[in-house]
């Protein structure tokens, strides 16, 4: 039986070059036990042909809202109620805006409309026009519907650009829709994330920072978010988009993070502590720009306050999570940083590795509590992310 057993998935595929990754999709989806038809726009007709479709699903393919045959028994509205789930992959801006907007001048804006299933899409499109602000506009509004959107992913893109605008893989697609029965373990749970780097101020002009991207964090919210939880991030200076949380908190400095997480952190179940924040500060900021007379400056730092330590100290605190990024000794350092902060759990992982660490889409984690591990391999961070947050559902659970 697979993951996917007696559900019954209708795919929109809409019209950009992505289009070709949803044959492999279907595929992927009927291997998991799925029943999929395939609904396409003219567009996407020209990219693949809906004979390719068919054959894949054993379905015949749909590409018409006033196709004689189906509109006599109301063809588009018995299609929305045999799925279990809306899927449209790729989604490209133009369904993303005809979704917001309410439009059914095609067949799949229809079905999107006229739903009263679930309606997940996938965006596939270029980076410029998924930075649009009229496209992130569109996007905040169908998630405020309750509309959920995977990726995209970040890469290089057909148009010969590199960007946020590709289309999960299938492979990434198919993970989540099956790891959705876990969707709701976290309902009534409040979760506090923190992400991406601090910045310590040297003077008005320069700071000190490090690598982290704030992906990896950004990705535990979202998972967080999907498995029914009440969202607050504290994300440090990024360039990002709201994951679609409850509440964002930007700050830029380990103090201002320290403070934000403080104020909230014993109203939280759980605190996953994704930042990499600043270690040490500047003692003192220059009030001017430093100039570069001498051949070398030297920097009297002072410890930042650890934030991870202080809310695992709290006397009615929420189940801690840690992470910890290393060049060597992973499995021992990760072990001594949980003992020294007394934190529930911790996830590892290399950095300075191919595909794994700091400004890339993909990671693996080692995972450690007290008494148990778990290996998550190298995936994308959004289904790392996903992997993550079940193996901490169920260690807060077993807490409880």
């Amino acid at each position: 039986m697979g993951r996917l057993s007696n559900k019954n998935v209708l795919l929109g595929v809409s019209g950009g070059i992505a289009a070709y990754k949803s044959a492999e999709l279907v595929r992927l989806l009927i291997a998991d036990g799925a029943s999929v038809r395939v609904v396409m726009t003219e567009a996407a007709t020209q990219f693949v042909g809906p004979l390719t479709f068919q054959a894949l699903s054993g379905n015949p393919v749909h590409t018409d809202l006033l196709d004689a045959q189906q509109e006599s028994a109301m063809g588009h509205i018995h299609l929305t109620r045999w799925a279990d789930l809306l899927l449209v992959a790729p989604a490209t801006a133009n369904i993303i805006a005809k979704i917001r907007s309410g439009l059914a001048d095609d067949l799949l804006s229809a079905l999107c409309l006229a739903s009263d299933v679930p309606i997940i899409v996938a965006p596939a499109m270029n980076r410029a026009m998924w930075e649009n602000l009229a496209t992130q506009d569109n996007l905040t509004c169908i998630r405020d519907r309750g509309i959920r959107v995977l990726g995209p992913n970040e890469g290089a893109q057909a148009c010969g650009e590199q960007g946020y605008g590709r289309m999960l893989e299938p492979a990434e697609i198919c993970d989540v829709l099956s790891s959705d029965e876990s969707a709701g373990v976290l309902d009534g749970v409040s979760v506090l994330v923190t992400a991406g780097p601090t910045r310590e101020a040297i003077d008005p002009v320069r700071y000190l920072s490090n690598h982290s991207s704030g992906k990896m964090g950004y990705a535990v919210a979202r998972a967080a978010i999907a498995a029914g939880a009440r969202v607050t991030l504290v994300s440090g200076p990024v360039a990002l988009d709201d994951p679609g949380v409850q509440r964002l908190v930007r700050v830029e400095t380990a103090a201002e993070m320290y403070d934000q997480v403080m104020q909230r952190a014993v109203d939280f179940d759980i605190f996953v502590a994704a930042a990499a924040v600043a270690d040490y500060t500047p003692a003192v900021v220059g009030v001017n720009k430093l100039k570069k007379d001498p051949d070398c400056l030297r920097l009297s730092l002072q410890k930042t306050a650890d934030i991870l330590a202080s809310v695992a100290a709290l006397g009615d605190g929420p189940f801690t999570v840690g992470f910890a990024a290393e060049t060597e000794n992973l499995e021992s350092y990760a072990h001594k940083k949980m003992a020294a902060k007394s934190i529930d759990m911790i996830a590892a992982n290399w950095v300075g590795r191919d595909q794994q660490g700091f400004n890339v889409d993909t990671n693996a984690l080692e995972v450690y509590w007290p008494g148990g591990s778990q290996s998550l391999s190298l995936m994308s961070k959004s289904v790392l992310a996903q992997r993550l947050v079940e193996i901490v559902v169920e260690r807060f659970n077993n807490q409880k």
